[in-house]
Order: structure tokens, then sequence, then C-alpha cells
């Protein structure tokens, strides 16, 4: 054998060890999680834990009620997705199909570097310039609110899906515009009903990394939500203090005795959050598999 031969099995032997390393390390996450999550329900009922509204971890009886927390981040999440996603692709189809070359290449480095702004620059911009624009505008008794909370995960989901479908977008074949402009199209005809279409599956992924971002997000949602683990009314919801499941585990952690059921309790919310993100995560697959096919069938 020769050398080149040797080399190609070192380096398909290390790419190898590569990945069921990195297999391994999820899987003891996974067990690290879980093992914590599942004792709390050895001594607090599980029925409890899902459907309760009150979370009071020092009251006595303990109370973990997961739906005040669960609420929160739903809403601003929420929130979050109806501002992010269709400001985040109308700029991605702007930058890829109507901006000029050099609009274009200063655009994406703009868009670039806000993605790398760290979380607590957002949330103490939220907290200082947001915040009271939101009380004095709305005439709210206070601003950190569920509203604050999308707005600013909004922003910082948008380099995400600006980036992503920006490049799904690109990466469209351009004889299939051409064709589309030859057949009597317009531009716009042929953004929507063509280019978009056949974007579609990156466009998805770059939403569901968006979806991702803005339910982990923890610090900036500690800031400006208020922080208040209640459900509020229905009107008032997004304008109302809320508390995120990532905002509790950050704002308790440190301070909870280990081996508790507080403690426990914590690791619940931590594994809720691990199934989301997984279940976020498969229907995103879904969806793109789904529509590959759909496309190469209807090809």
């Amino acid at each position: 054998m020769t050398t080149g031969h040797y080399r190609e099995k070192a380096i398909e032997s290390l790419l190898y060890l590569s990945a069921v390393t990195a297999v391994v390390i999820l899987l003891l996450i996974c067990i690290f999680l879980f093992k914590d999550g599942l004792a709390l329900f050895q001594k607090y009922p599980l029925i409890e834990f899902l459907t309760g509204t009150r979370w009071y971890p020092t009251s006595q009886p303990h109370q973990f009620g997961l739906l005040p927390l669960l609420f929160g981040s739903i809403i601003v999440t929420f929130g979050a997705i109806v501002l992010a996603v269709p400001l985040g692709i109308a700029v991605a189809i702007y930058i890829s199909e109507l901006a000029g070359a050099k609009e274009a290449d200063v655009l994406k480095p703009v868009i670039e570097i806000l993605a790398g702004i760290p979380s607590v620059v957002y949330g103490f911009f939220g907290l200082v310039v947001l915040v009271p624009l939101l009380q004095n505008t709305l005439d709210l008794p206070t601003g950190q609110s569920a509203l604050a909370g999308s707005i600013i995960l909004g922003i910082m989901a948008l380099p995400t899906i600006i980036s992503i479908s920006e490049d799904a977008i690109s990466s469209v074949p351009r004889a299939i515009k051409e064709g589309s402009l030859a057949l009597g199209s317009t531009e716009w005809q042929t953004i929507y009903k063509v280019t978009i279409p056949a974007a579609l599956s990156g466009i998805s992924a770059a939403v569901m990394l968006g979806i991702g971002r803005a339910i982990g997000e923890t610090m900036t949602v500690m800031m400006v939500t208020g922080n208040t683990a209640i459900i509020p009314g229905f009107p008032d919801g997004l304008f109302a203090p809320v508390r995120t499941m990532t905002a509790t585990i950050a704002l308790e952690m440190g301070e909870v005795p280990q081996g508790s059921e507080h403690f426990y309790a914590l690791f619940a919310i931590g594994s809720i959050l691990f199934i989301t993100t997984l279940m976020t995560n498969i229907i995103a697959e879904y969806i793109k598999r789904k529509y590959r096919f759909n496309l190469g069938a209807g090809q």
C-alpha cells in the first residue's frame, strides 16, 4: 500500500473518531440532564409539575408549576419569530435579488457583525433604551415585559435568518430564474413563484435556527422581561412581565442547595428545554426532506 493510502485511512479514522466523540458527549449530557431531572418525580408528582400554575420553590410545601415558565418562553419566542421571520426573509431577498453588488457588499458584513454582538449587550440596550421607550409610549406600569423580550430576541435572531436565507436564495441556479423571465414572468413573480419555493428548504432551516436562538437565549430575556413567574391575562399577555425557563435556571441555580427538590426541578426544566429543542429540529428536518422530495418530483 502507498503512503497516500495510509494517509487517507488515517484521515477517515480521525473523522470517524470525531463523529463518535460528538455522539458520546451528547449522550453523556443527556444522561446527566435527565438523571437529575427525573429525580424530582420521585418526590413531586409529574402531573403537578407539568400542569401547575405556581412557581414557588421556597414555599412550604414546594410548588413547582411549569406552566408560567413555559408560557413565558412561548410568548416571547412567538413574538420574536413574528418579528424576525418576515423581516429577515425580506432582507435576504433584497440582498440576494435586488441590491447592487456594492450595496450587498456593505450590508452582508454589517449583518454578520450583528450576529457577533454579545447577548448581554443586547440586554443592556433593551434595559436602558427599549424598556423606558415601551413604558412611556404604551403607558405601561413597567416596560420590562414579554414585548420587550420579543423585540430584542427578534433583533438577535435576524442575522441568523438573513445570512442563511440569503445563502439559500443565492444558491438557486441562475438558469431557473432566467427560464422564468424568458417565459414572460416579471422579476417579482420570478422571486416569489420560482426562487423562494426553490430555496424554501434553506429558508426553513434559517427559521428553525432562529427559533432555536430565541428559545435558548438567557441573559437578554433575564434583563428585559421582568422575571415574574405568573400567567398574565389574555389581552395583556404581551405587555405583562413574564419569566422564561432559561431565565429561571440562570437566576436560581446559583443559590439552590444541591440535591434538594428545587435543584432537581431546575434540571427538569432543562430537560423540557432539551426535548423542546430536539422536537423543533426534528420537525425542521421533516419539513426540509418533505419539500425536497416534492420539489424533485415536480421537476
